[in-house]
């Protein structure tokens, strides 16, 4: 198992770097973070020791479960809606955790703030989360209503991704606004519609803010897409089934 999750690591790097390539830029200029939501520590730590360094979690509970067992010198990210109950847990338990992709509205990027401060924690980067697929479609299977329930009602509106990214930078001391993120849609059909999306909400953004456009990240792109992705300006990439598997959810048992 482990020696496949790291073939299939270096096999999406080479894909990265095609894509990048493709794209007029460096292969360094797009961060791969590899989810590891419901895989084991030692899978995580087998990536750890071919050498990679970006690791993402989906689940405050099972992350604050693996962070401490694997080295200090990864650099974590959470993925998907904080809750407000759960940012002291994941904030005390993972001193390393470098971003959270992403925040969904003023509350969370203000607790956040507070939290930060009231730890003596440096300041941490934050994605904005867009929704970028609206709402309303039909999907048939579990899979698919499990990604929806867990992220598509995420997400401001693109209209109001200025304003949130505008409240982090201006009243948020210890947050940095790093940029925008968005899940895309939940069937995976690599349309490109999310990303032009995003790229036209960094564009305002930027401009209302004053922000080099360098500066902005995007954060689109999974296992199904992430090569359009790059190619339509993506820096940071979230691959899990691609490098881990299939996920492992457990199974419910029958009452």
């Amino acid at each position: 198992m482990a020696a496949l999750a790291a073939e299939a690591l270096r096999a999406v790097l080479r894909r990265v770097q095609a894509a990048a390539e493709r794209s007029g830029r460096r292969a360094e200029e797009v961060r791969v973070v590899a989810v590891g939501k419901t895989k084991p520590v030692s899978l995580i730590r087998d990536l750890y020791d071919a050498g990679h360094r970006f690791f993402g979690e989906n689940y405050v509970q099972e992350f604050i479960q693996k962070a401490p067992q694997l080295p200090d010198d990864i650099k974590w990210h959470f993925i998907g809606h904080l809750q407000s109950n759960k940012v002291k847990s994941l904030l005390g338990t993972v001193p390393n955790l470098q971003m959270v992709e992403g925040v969904d509205n003023e509350k969370i990027a203000s607790h956040l703030d507070r939290i930060i401060a009231s730890l003596g924690r440096k300041p941490l980067q934050v994605f904005v989360q867009v929704n970028t697929s609206g709402e309303g479609c039909k999907y048939d299977t579990i899979k698919l209503k499990l990604v929806l329930k867990h992220f598509a009602k995420s997400g401001v509106q693109p209209s109001d991704c200025t304003a949130l990214a505008k409240h982090i930078k201006l009243s948020c001391p210890n947050l940095i606004f790093s940029g925008l993120m968005t899940i895309g849609r939940p069937d995976y059909n690599s349309t490109p519609e999310n990303f032009l999306t995003l790229s036209r909400c960094k564009n305002e953004v930027c401009q209302v803010l004053g922000m080099p456009e360098k500066q902005c990240e995007l954060s689109m792109g999974m296992s199904e897409d992430f090569e359009q992705a790059i190619e339509m300006g993506s820096t940071n990439v979230r691959i899990g089934t691609t490098i881990f598997g299939p996920r492992e959810y457990p199974k419910k048992e029958k009452s």
